[in-house]
């Protein structure tokens, strides 16, 4: 394999370099880009505009969704790309792309191996995860979602400083807790000895490499993923170069043929001979795009957004600039999920998205006028829609997650953790509301007190038998495996009876937009005509979404994201017909 050499020249005063590859971000759509075409024997560079790389990435659950993997087949899962083709043409409905949603399943599988073979990325899946739908046409109850097994952070050696942080919000002191069974064993700490020493193992180990390095070194979900794609990216001898956004690209006689960055305050012209890679996570912190495309955001600024503030539509602009065009007809520019404002103990504001509170039994969901309007167990995605199918002509789209005293301390409740951690902050800061009774509680919250009385009677009726006749909540996979599967009969469904009572008020947030570039099956940019832009590629958010808009599982932003950076390196390295 040729080593990942590059040209320095100076052109007039301005310095060149010259490579075969570009690739513009580091989250896992262009280190995937990179690490392919590095594999391959092309010279990659890739630019990063933040001061440290990783991007939206860094901070996800770290979930890949790519069905028909050997992972799955380790299981006994296997199945026919056809039933995964078959629900994601329900999923997508009328936004269906044939061409790319085929070689998604086909190169999906391919990219697994060649990722979890020949470099540093490793996964584990559960047998049992169902999809956000999967009682539809197609849907499975497994064997599509997979995880990023946990990384030792030793392996990036001094390159550990320059990883991007998890969201504050999802991590306990600091540290980072992988998806599943760990979860499970902080939850069940103070009720489990082997969980209880579980716990304490984990914690001590952390507060180790605190001491000793300044911060955690078990990365797991998608700071390992980040990690491990960055490790190896490195050992390719891959440059990244960090606080470098890309101002132009250059265009010549219709081809894209590398760009114009700024480092260290100065222009620098990067040659691409054989292309240009946009990966730059879409455009969640883009004001004027989310005015545009988000229907609840107004004049774009009531939107709030987990995603890195670096996201702003680098990528999306870069491509309309080179003839580029963008897809913004979906019925979802985003994915949504509910979100929830906290006050940090050092003053700055946090973004707490709600994955599974919302699933556990005793806890419900309304809007100011105290009523319930969703399944709170189904998916982010679609309990946002509700909510925005809920709210008032010109009112503010906010919805409250409720519960009681024996819920909150076994479960908790977003930024508020279980017993026997202490409630005080959240109190004191507002983000928790508190009333000795249901009355008390609406005064508090806002919400209307009649409403949410009359919800919590009707709610509570048929509550103890496990059953929730008005939305059905536990009767999807789904909704089960988020919930308890301890509590019966329903793993989602307990009374709301044990005062004080507690509300947290939720908004609008998203995990990545799905609006952007259009491209075909080899995840080149198209331009106004549908043809290939020569040299121009987007994968991640940045691409279109190959989903139409929906959410069909835990994964579907990350898998596409790192099969369509696989496709698009091994199409510029020659290795697919262009």
């Amino acid at each position: 394999m040729a080593g990942n050499q590059q040209e320095i020249k100076k052109a007039g005063e301005q310095e060149t370099h010259e490579y075969d590859v570009v690739v513009v971000g580091s989250g896992c759509a262009g280190m995937a880009a990179a690490v392919t075409a590095g594999h391959h024997g092309l010279t990659v560079l890739i630019l990063e505009k933040e001061p440290r790389f990783g991007g939206t990435t860094a901070r996800s659950g770290g979930w890949l969704w790519i069905p028909g993997t050997s992972l799955a087949k380790a299981w006994g899962i296997e199945e026919s790309p056809d039933q995964a083709r078959i629900y994601l043409r329900h999923e997508a409905g009328n936004s269906y792309d044939a061409a790319r949603v085929d070689a998604f399943l086909s190169e999906g599988p391919k990219a697994v191996d060649f990722f979890t073979t020949k470099t540093a990325l490793r996964f584990d899946m559960p047998l049992t995860f169902p999809d956000y739908h999967a009682e539809a046409p197609g849907g499975a109850q497994g064997g599509r979602s997979m995880v990023t097994r946990p990384f030792d952070a030793h392996e990036l050696g001094a390159h550990i400083r320059d990883i991007g942080s998890p969201l504050p919000e999802l991590t306990v002191f600091g540290m980072m807790l992988g998806s599943g069974k760990e979860i499970i064993h902080f939850m069940r700490a103070t009720k489990s000895l082997a969980s209880a020493f579980y716990v304490a193992k984990r914690l001590s180990r952390h507060a180790i490499d605190v001491m000793r390095h300044g911060r955690g070194m078990t990365l797991t979900n998608g700071n390992a993923l980040a990690g491990r794609l960055a490790k190896s990216a490195f050992d390719l001898k891959i440059p990244l170069w960090l606080s470098s956004p890309v101002r132009e690209l250059i265009v010549e006689d219709g081809a894209v043929r590398g760009a114009i960055v700024e480092r260290d305050g100065k222009p620098v012209r990067v040659n691409a001979r054989r292309g240009v890679v946009l990966a730059c996570g879409g455009f969640p912190h883009d004001v004027k795009r989310r005015r545009a495309m988000f229907p609840h955001a107004g004049d774009g600024t009531a939107h709030v957004s987990p995603g890195p503030v670096g996201n702003t539509g680098d990528g999306l602009r870069l491509a309309e600039a080179a003839g580029g065009r963008i897809e913004d007809s979906l019925p979802n520019a985003a994915a949504w999920v509910p979100v929830s404002i906290t006050e940090r103990k050092d003053g700055s504001k946090g973004v707490m998205p709600h994955f599974i509170d919302r699933a556990k039994p005793g806890v419900i969901a309304v809007m100011r006028d105290g009523r319930r309007f969703a399944n709170e167990g189904n998916s982010y995605h679609d309990f946002v829609q509700e909510m925005m199918k809920a709210a008032r002509p010109g009112e503010e789209i906010t919805a409250y997650l409720v519960c009681d005293h024996r819920a909150l301390r076994k479960y908790g409740l977003g930024c508020v953790p279980p017993f026997p951690m202490p409630l005080r902050h959240h109190l004191a800061t507002g983000y928790l509301k508190r009333g000795t009774t249901l009355a008390e509680l609406a005064d508090c919250a806002g919400i209307d007190p009649g409403g949410l009385a009359a919800t919590i009677a009707e709610f509570n009726a048929s509550a103890a038998e496990g059953r929730d006749p008005a939305f059905g909540k536990g009767s999807r996979a789904y909704n089960r495996y988020q919930g308890d599967g301890l509590h019966g009969p329903n793993p989602c469904i307990a009374p709301i009876k044990d005062g004080p009572f507690y509300a947290i008020k939720m908004v609008i947030g998203d995990l990545g937009t799905y609006a952007g570039i259009k491209t075909d099956a080899h995840a080149r940019a198209l331009d106004q005509h549908g043809r290939p832009i020569e040299g121009l590629y987007a994968a991640g958010n940045d691409m279109a979404s190959i989903m139409g808009g929906n959410y069909p599982g835990a994964g579907i932003t990350l898998g596409p994201a790192l099969t369509f950076g696989y496709i698009a390196g091994k199409h510029i390295a020659g290795e697919t017909a262009r």
